[in-house]
């Protein structure tokens, strides 16, 4: 071998040498360990209390006569559509959202319809509204487009505006932007989210346009036989609870919230029709029953999921309606009152560094996290207060779980809580921290924000609450 194939052979080696190194460094650099410094000491858990602290001082529960409307909207889109009409509800075609198995396909069309309903509440000056939408989530996008609507059209702030999806998957897709949000999705159409706040929007001012004197009075019933743990099954626990509250107007016209923990997850990823699987069909029942309007927000669903007792829209037909039955059921002994102490009250929430990790102690450094994970550093909790009756929300699939320490916690104090996901807002599954170490769907891929979150979060619901029941 001659002198000069040697040296073109040192200096390849050291060609790929070099390389190699310059590769192992770029992979160390974006790799990080996972952060397990105690929350209460980091700046944005002692920013987000301070925060709360300013908004105590203010906040005051009105007392008073209830009044209370109610509105809904269809949010079935039109398929088939010559061309997209996003404010019409006309696409040419739309995707699922729910299933990363579905890959993005189109919808092939509707078997039941899709609806935002809405319940309008006013005390005095306040005025509130609670909103269920037949959806995988509520985006933040599509809450920023409702709420820069609304304050102008009707003079609410974010904290008058209590949202809440189904959690339907068989919803409208489309309405996410990046890698993560896209294989749950579908891909990203612009119109869709223009679409569902039109919906959300029409929903609560016809909701407003119809407050009348009305009474009030809240209930819950334990349905074991609907909801598992689906994540550690015997070794883990469920919330059985069926929350709802009752408003009656003067002229008779009723409305009725629900909430329950099981996951929308009757229909598999296999149907390719919008349907609202189990809580339209208890809503679809109720109606009927009792006439007025029905609306359903997801509980805390992480780790729950449904027991049907049947396949498809057999077994989503067969759990809304005996869920309906059981609601029914508990009309007559439901006490109303037409005097209510009303509070509202809502808190931004910074959040810890994102978590995206590729071993259980790894993870990509935050900046690499958020080329994959579009999400804020910020979030929002909220909670309603109707006399002895709390409602928390969250932007987050909230563990049932975590939901059964603070429910047992004011239940202690005479207060009866429903605790709800998907605000309008969503930073991936909060559960119990010693499942951080599973492996898995929802400990490893879809926990966003680390081992201290469900911690962090427990504490603040809980410090929100008590300003509610201070009062």
């Amino acid at each position: 071998m001659n002198e000069g194939v040697k040296t073109w052979k040192r200096k390849l080696q050291r060609f790929i040498a070099g390389l190699a190194l310059l590769l192992l460094a770029m992979l160390l650099a974006g790799l990080d360990g996972v952060d397990y410094r105690p929350y209460f000491r980091e700046p944005y858990y002692l920013e987000t209390v301070a925060r709360l602290q300013e908004r105590s001082a203010t906040n005051l529960l009105a007392r008073g006569t209830l009044s209370a409307g109610f509105g809904r909207a269809q949010l079935t889109p039109t398929l088939n559509a010559t061309v997209d009409d996003p404010m019409q509800g006309r696409f040419r075609s739309l995707p699922l959202a729910g299933f990363g198995n579905r890959q993005g396909r189109p919808a092939t069309g509707g078997h039941d319809v899709l609806m935002v309903k809405a319940v309008a509440l006013k005390v005095g000056p306040r005025l509130g509204v609670m909103v269920g939408v037949d959806a995988l989530i509520i985006p933040p996008e599509v809450t920023a487009l409702v709420a820069a609507r609304l304050k102008p059209e009707a003079g609410l702030d974010r904290e008058h505006i209590y949202l809440s999806a189904t959690h339907t998957h068989c919803g409208l897709g489309g309405w996410g932007e990046g890698l993560v949000a896209e294989r749950f999705s579908g891909g990203y159409q612009a119109g869709v989210r223009v679409w569902m706040a039109d919906r959300i929007v029409t929903a609560v001012l016809a909701a407003i346009a119809d407050l009348k004197p009305a009474s009030f009075g809240h209930g819950s019933f334990a349905a074991p036989e609907f909801v598992k743990n689906r994540l550690v099954g015997a070794v883990g626990s469920v919330d059985p609870e069926f929350s709802f509250a009752l408003f009656k107007q003067k002229d008779g016209r009723t409305g009725v919230l629900g909430s329950y923990a099981a996951h929308a997850t009757v229909l598999p990823g296999s149907m390719m029709q919008f349907s609202a699987d189990y809580p339209g069909c208890w809503a679809q029942a109720v109606e009927e029953a009792l006439g007025g309007t029905a609306i359903f927000l997801a509980g805390e669903v992480g780790s729950h999921g449904p027991v049907a007792g049947d396949q498809g829209f057999r077994g989503a037909e067969k759990m809304g309606r005996a869920l309906a039955l059981k609601t029914i059921a508990q009309m007559p002994a439901v006490a109303l009152t037409s005097s209510v102490n009303f509070g509202l009250l809502g808190l931004e929430v910074d959040l810890p560094s994102l978590h995206a990790r590729v071993t259980d102690g790894i993870r990509l450094r935050p900046w690499l996290a958020a080329k994959l994970l579009p999400v804020s550093s910020q979030s929002y909790l909220q909670v309603f207060r109707l006399n002895q009756s709390l409602w928390l929300s969250t932007p987050c699939d909230f563990s049932g779980e975590l939901g059964l320490g603070i429910k047992a916690s004011l239940r202690a104090q005479g207060f009866s809580t429903a605790i709800t996901s998907f605000n309008g807002d969503y930073i991936g599954y909060v559960i119990p921290a010693r499942y951080y170490h599973l492996d898995g769907y929802e400990p490893r891929t879809m926990s966003f924000f680390g081992p201290n979150l469900p911690d962090y979060l427990d504490r603040l619901m809980r410090a929100l609450a008590e300003e509610m029941t201070g009062k």
